[in-house]
């Protein structure tokens, strides 16, 4: 029966699979085993640089031809190996056997034992999953999520001198400056793209147990951890030392990690947004033939900052839970990292959505300057720390506990209260002066 996104069980892979879809290249059965395959074939590559009786087996040609084996892989390929697969009852067996039969029809039939020399399945595990979580994330996360700061940034700019009401404990405080806000952001954001870019990805290749038993009883005078660090490194990835039969995991969960920082302060960011437009410091872009809600006609929700807060929630759960769980193994291994691993792309999807999302709903925002005004000029109480400072300053007795017995009544401070407070003070008129220009509009600091 053909498949219909209808029909998933994930939104993932249904409702949300145009917006993710990118990551199937990374994340799906066949890209995984496209991934398995692209190690064993550079694995044998390497081998046959390095071990002397292997040494001008692969002519260009040849070595071209291998080559082609994963940067051609077709489902039709996938297929064939998940067909070996119900023989096998081993996933990555039936990638080796593939393989062999591939090296038949290039006449390697007599090196096809150098296929998987050595290896246990977590080699190829191991190296395929930090492979794609690398290329997952350089070719699909970063660009979205460099897409949302530079968007931010352009905001940041553009309302660089607009004015705010700052709100602490939800209650008024010192104006601000809506561009400064978005700044916040911005520099929040850029500080863990800093943390996420310096992250290395690592990977697990030893062999059985992480010692190289068979490679080292096969060839003992080779340097295996050598050969083993280059050829990791060779894949952008780099070679954890000292494993048990699988990876440690570490450095995988120190990356759920940032992306889990990431995805809170994007919480914060869709939270902060969705309560200005409440406070209709922006409306909304109004599509045609749109609907806000069922009963209400008049609604425009916003709903891109909903969206995008579920799906950040859904992916830190699965982050800290890959995150906490991966670097656990019994012993020298046991077999739960299988199937967790499985679900690396879930949370990256989740994470992609929500960036969709906030870029959506950022893209609609418009700046409702004449509320964000009103609210500056109904609220003249947040200039007494000015006044009080500058009276400290002067040496003026309790500055601090004057402007609380004008501004703490629960009664609303008006600019004429303000006024009357000032020329009422025992102090120069230079100072009443000085005083007097300051404003809810223009007391935003630096």
């Amino acid at each position: 029966m053909q498949f219909d996104s209808l029909q998933a069980i994930s939104p993932i892979d249904g409702r949300y699979r145009g917006q993710v879809e990118a990551l199937a290249s990374y994340f799906s059965e066949e890209a995984l085993i496209r991934y398995r395959v692209r190690v064993e074939i550079l694995y044998f590559i390497a081998l046959c640089e390095e071990l002397p009786h292997l040494r001008g087996i692969l002519s260009k040609d040849r070595t071209d031809r291998l080559h082609d084996i994963y940067l051609s892989f077709t489902t039709e390929d996938a297929l064939r190996i998940k067909e070996i697969e119900r023989v096998t009852n081993h996933d990555v067996k039936a990638v080796e056997y593939f393989i062999k039969e591939k090296f038949d029809d290039l006449g390697l039939s007599d090196e096809k034992e150098f296929v998987h020399f050595g290896l246990t399945s977590q080699d190829i595990n191991n190296t395929s999953f930090p492979l794609m979580i690398r290329e997952a994330v350089e070719h699909v996360f970063l660009p979205e999520f460099g897409g949302l700061i530079d968007q931010l940034q352009f905001y940041a700019t553009e309302w660089e001198h607009v004015s705010m009401l700052a709100r602490t404990h939800g209650q008024p405080a010192s104006p601000t400056r809506l561009g400064k806000e978005i700044e916040v952001y911005v520099y929040r954001l850029q500080e863990q793209l800093k943390t996420l870019e310096a992250l290395p990805h690592t990977a697990k290749f030893g062999g059985a147990t992480g010692n190289f038993n068979a490679h080292a009883v096969a060839y003992p005078q080779h340097d295996w951890k050598r050969f083993a660090a280059d050829f990791v490194r060779s894949l952008g990835l780099e070679r954890e030392a000292f494993t048990t039969q699988i990876s440690n995991y570490d450095q995988m969960a120190a990356l759920f990690d940032v992306l889990t920082r990431i995805n809170v302060i994007l919480i914060d960011l869709a939270r902060d947004f969705w309560m200005y437009i409440s406070m209709d410091y922006f409306k909304q872009q109004i599509r045609a033939g749109e609907v806000g809600s069922s009963a209400m006609p008049h609604k425009v929700n916003p709903i891109d900052f909903e969206n995008a807060e579920g799906n950040l929630g859904i992916a830190n759960s699965v982050y800290g839970f890959l995150a906490r769980k991966l670097p656990i193994s019994r012993l020298q291994r046991d077999l739960t990292d299988s199937t967790v691993l499985r679900n690396v792309g879930v949370p990256l999807a989740h994470s992609l959505i929500a960036l969709k999302s906030l870029r959506k709903g950022l893209g609609k925002v418009l700046l409702n300057k004449d509320a964000l005004y009103q609210d500056l000029e109904h609220n003249w109480a947040v200039v007494a720390e000015a006044l009080q400072t500058i009276l400290r300053r002067e040496g003026y007795p309790k500055p601090y506990e004057a402007l609380k017995e004008l501004t703490r009544t629960n009664a609303a401070i008006t600019e004429k209260a303000i006024y009357d407070f000032i020329e009422g003070l025992a102090v120069s008129d230079a100072i009443k002066e000085e005083m007097h220009r300051i404003s809810p509009h223009n007391y935003t600091g630096l």
